[in-house]
């Protein structure tokens, strides 16, 4: 059940992440607040396919 996704930042659009989540326990997509490399600062990531 468990499938990977990327994050990519809200500010810049650059996808910085790779993590994995449960479809059955958060079927919509999530946002996380994580770190930038590019933007050098805490933003918020959403998930992309």
């Amino acid at each position: 059940m468990r499938e990977i996704i990327t994050m990519s930042c809200t500010e810049c659009k650059r996808k910085n992440y790779a993590t994995g989540k449960n479809k059955r326990n958060t079927p919509d997509r999530i946002e996380l607040k994580k770190y930038c490399r590019f933007c050098r600062k805490h933003t918020g990531h959403k998930e992309e396919k």
